[in-house]
């Protein structure tokens, strides 16, 4: 296991982070998994005997269970709280109170106090906002955000699923007023999805934020079940909870591109799409799940698949996103400035 700088914190995080949305199966995420108590001890022993030091976990993953799993998981191993990165995060609707939701000064203290309860923990490591609450003025959430840091049940805020404009407003109105601003940014980034490569992945070289892919397997769609010739994969999650959206036609030619590859490195086709997503610039650790021990195994063996320049060129040109304005014309004007 590789580890890498977390920004600029000088905080040190695994190249993989074990994300929890499988844990606990309430409610519609039982779609994704229902791994219960002993299965999530035994996934953990996994975890940190390879070296992973960042779990991703949130408090609405089937509505606080998940926090509740892990947190016991942690103690039920014995496992030192401060060998371990821990990441949770609020936007989500947690009940049907009218403030049980979004980005309010409300909802973030009550949220985090709630949150540091099922965990057994008296701070988390990294919180991070969970979308875009169109209701709260940024100005308001970096003020709250700062705030809970300030408390000291917070050590580092960060962001999920913001457009990169909102995202810069906010590290601009925190700069402003001396705030904390945010470390890190956790995003959807897989070979099927590579949307943040347009405006979220220069933003973050620029402004040095971390880059925390969730998804890197586009919700299994890439985990070697599906293939033109078995569009449904019985047993996947994605015939149950299609998300998230992808071209699938498209990505049945990634598919036959990374199978080929695959079978020339000796790894499979869920080995060879982590490890693309892994060896991207700007990518500081991508955020694997599971269900299973073996499956966990599986993800964590991509860390020793090496693709050639010859592989990577392969994948990026069936994989490439359609061009589109501006960046045909930044491209074009820029090339005047190139020195020969």
């Amino acid at each position: 296991m590789k580890y890498n700088f977390l920004g600029n914190t000088g905080l040190v995080v695994s190249e993989l982070c074990f994300g929890t949305m499988t844990f606990g199966g309430k409610g519609y995420w039982e779609a994704i998994g229902k791994v219960q108590q002993k299965e999530v001890n035994d996934l953990m022993k996994v975890v940190v005997d390879s070296g992973i030091n960042f779990i991703d976990t949130a408090n609405v993953y089937s509505y606080g269970e998940s926090e509740k799993l892990l947190g016991q998981s942690i103690k039920d191993l014995g496992i030192n709280r401060h060998d371990l990165v821990i990441a949770t995060k609020v936007r989500g609707r947690m009940s049907e109170g009218l403030n049980n939701v979004g980005l309010s000064r409300y909802h973030i203290f009550q949220s985090v106090d709630e949150s540091l309860q099922r965990l057994q923990m008296d701070h988390v490591d990294v919180l991070y906002v969970h979308g875009v609450d169109p209701k709260t003025p940024v100005e308001e959430i970096m003020r709250t955000l700062n705030d809970i840091v300030l408390t000291g049940k917070v050590r580092y805020v960060a962001v999920c699923n913001w457009p990169a404009w909102m995202v810069m407003k906010g590290q601009g109105i925190a700069e402003k007023h001396g705030w904390n601003k945010f470390v890190g940014m956790q995003y959807f980034y897989s070979l099927a999805g590579r949307d943040i490569e347009r405006e979220i992945l220069p933003f973050a070289s620029d402004q040095n934020l971390a880059v925390m892919p969730w998804s890197p397997l586009a919700g299994g769609f890439l985990g070697g079940k599906y293939s033109r010739n078995a569009e449904t994969a019985e047993g996947s999650r994605r015939a149950t909870f299609d998300f998230p959206p992808i071209n699938k036609e498209k990505t049945y030619d990634i598919i036959d591109v990374i199978t080929e590859i695959g079978k020339k490195n000796n790894a499979s086709v869920a080995e060879v799409a982590l490890a693309w997503v892994r060896l991207q610039k700007g990518i500081t650790s991508t955020i694997i799940g599971a269900k299973t021990v073996d499956q966990l195994n599986a993800n964590i063996k991509s860390t020793t698949v090496e693709l050639s320049a010859d592989d990577i060129q392969k994948i990026d040109e069936v994989s490439a996103l359609p061009r589109e304005y501006p960046g045909w014309m930044v491209e074009r004007q820029s090339a005047d400035r190139v020195l020969k």
